[in-house]
C-alpha cells in the first residue's frame, strides 16, 4: 500500500516505490538530501520484503589476509604496512592451511581472501594461495580479490584481466568480493585513493568475471570527502552494469572508520548516515537481490535497525577481520551462529543460513550441503 506524504515530490517517489518504477538520479538525490529517515526507512522495507520477506540471511564464513603489505597508500586505509614496518605480515603455506583447517573446523562454507599488494611477490604466490586454501579444503568456497588485486596481477604479469581471472578460477577461485569501488567519481579517488586502479577498471574487471560466469558483490565507501552527487553516481553506474550483466549478488555499503589513517580528522559516519545509506541503496538498485548491513562495520545494533531499512543479509560469522579493526572498529572479531540467530530473531526477522550463492545450507551434525535458492514467495 502506497505512503501518503505531505511533501508531492516525495509523494511521486513512493508511488514509484509502491508499484516497482525505477528511480531517477534526481529522486535518488532527493532521498538523499532532504527525505527524513523514517519515511526513507519505510519505503526501503517496503522494497526489502518485497524481495526478501521476513527472511535475513548470514553465512558461517572466515576472513583470510595473506599480506598487509601494499605498494599503495591510500589515504583511508589502516590495515596496510610498508615491508620493513613492525606490524608487516606475509602467510606461509603452513598458515594457509592452518586457517583453512580452523574454519572447516567451525562449520565455515565461505573463505573472504583480500590482501595488500605486495611488490616483492610474483603473481604466482597470489595464485598459490587460492591453490593450497582449494586444495586444503575442496568443499569451502573461495571469495577471493578486488579489482584492484585482480588489475595489479594484469600489471605484473602483463597479461590480460582476462586470463588472470581465468587462472584463479583453474586454481579454485569461485566468486569475487566487492571491495575496491570506494567512490567511483574520479576527483573523489584522487583524493583518497590516488593511485589504485580507477572505476573504468573495476567495472572491466567485474563485467569479465560475470562474462566468465563468476558472481561478485559490490561496495560503496562512504562518509568521508564524497557529496550526495557522488554517491548516486556510484550507484547508478553500479545499476547499469547489472542491467547489462545480472553478475551482482549483493551491495554493502561501506562506513568510513578514520581512526589510524590519513583522514583521521574526519568524523565517523553516524548512525543515522548509515541507516540512510543502507535505505539508499536498496531504492536505487532495484536489479540488486541482496543488500547487506556488514556488521562488523556497523555494529551489531545498528546491524539489527538495517534489517528494517531495506538490509536482508547480515554477514557472517567472519572470524579474524583486520581492516576494519585497524581502523578503529569496537565490534568482536567474529561471531558465533548462536549470536547471529539472536541478533536477527530480536529485529523480527527469520534466519536463513546461505552459502555465498545465496543457496540454503543443510546442515546435518558436522557435515553440510546446500539446497536451493530461498525466494520471498516461499516466506508465507
Amino acid at each position: 500500500m502506497p505512503l501518503t506524504l505531505n511533501d508531492p515530490r516525495m509523494q511521486r517517489i513512493a508511488d514509484k516505490v509502491a508499484v516497482s518504477e525505477r528511480l531517477t538520479f534526481e529522486d535518488g538525490l532527493l532521498l538523499d538530501e532532504q527525505a527524513d529517515l523514517h519515511t526513507l526507512g519505510q519505503l526501503a522495507n517496503q522494497v526489502r520484503e518485497r524481495r526478501n520477506g521476513n527472511y535475513a540471511w548470514y553465512n558461517t564464513n572466515i576472513h583470510l589476509n595473506p599480506t598487509n603489505v601494499c605498494v599503495y597508500r591510500c589515504r583511508f586505509c589502516a590495515f596496510r604496512a610498508d615491508l620493513k614496518d613492525e606490524k608487516a605480515y606475509t602467510f606461509t603455506d603452513d598458515m594457509l592451511r592452518t586457517r583453512v583447517l580452523e574454519g572447516r573446523a567451525s562449520g565455515a562454507t565461505e573463505i573472504h581472501v583480500v590482501g595488500g599488494l605486495h611488490h616483492k611477490k610474483s603473481f604466482d604466490w597470489y595464485l598459490n594461495v587460492i591453490r593450497v586454501i582449494h586444495q586444503t579444503c575442496p568443499e569451502i568456497h573461495i571469495k577471493a580479490w578486488t579489482p584492484v588485486e585482480i588489475n595489479w596481477f594484469a600489471f605484473i604479469t602483463k597479461k590480460p584481466i582476462r586470463w588472470v581471472l581465468e587462472q584463479m578460477v583453474e586454481a579454485g577461485l569461485g566468486s569475487m568480493p566487492g571491495g575496491g569501488a570506494e567512490i567511483f567519481d574520479e576527483e573523489v579517488r584522487r583524493q583518497i585513493c590516488e593511485h589504485k586502479a580507477d572505476s573504468d577498471v573495476w567495472f572491466d574487471v567485474h563485467r569479465t568475471a560475470h562474462e566468465l560466469g563468476l558472481r561478485s558483490n559490490a561496495t560503496m565507501l562512504y562518509g568521508h570527502v564524497e557529496k550526495a552527487t557522488h554517491r548516486i553516481d556510484h550507484l547508478l553506474r553500479l545499476r547499469d552494469l547489472q542491467d547489462q550483466t545480472k553478475g551482482f549478488q549483493t551491495f554493502i555499503p561501506l562506513a568510513f572508520h578514520p581512526d589510524n589513517t590519513e583522514l583521521s580528522g574526519i568524523v565517523k559516519p553516524d548512525i543515522l548516515m548509515d541507516l540512510r545509506m543502507i535505505a539508499l541503496a536498496r531504492l536505487m538498485l532495484d536489479n540488486f537481490d541482496h543488500i547487506k548491513a556488514y556488521w562488523i562495520m556497523l555494529g551489531e545494533q545498528t546491524a539489527q535497525l538495517a534489517l528494517s531499512y531495506g538490509a536482508d543479509d547480515i554477514d557472517g560469522t567472519v572470524v579474524h577481520e583486520l581492516i576494519y579493526h585497524d581502523a578503529g572498529a569496537k565490534t568482536p572479531e567474529g561471531m558465533t551462529v548462536e549470536q547471529l540467530h539472536r541478533l536477527i530473531r530480536e529485529a523480527g526477522r527469520i534466519p536463513v543460513e546461505r552459502d555465498t550463492l545465496y543457496r540454503r545450507v543443510i546442515r546435518r551434525g558436522r557435515e553440510w550441503s546446500v539446497g536451493e535458492p530461498v525466494h520471498a514467495q516461499q516466506n508465507a
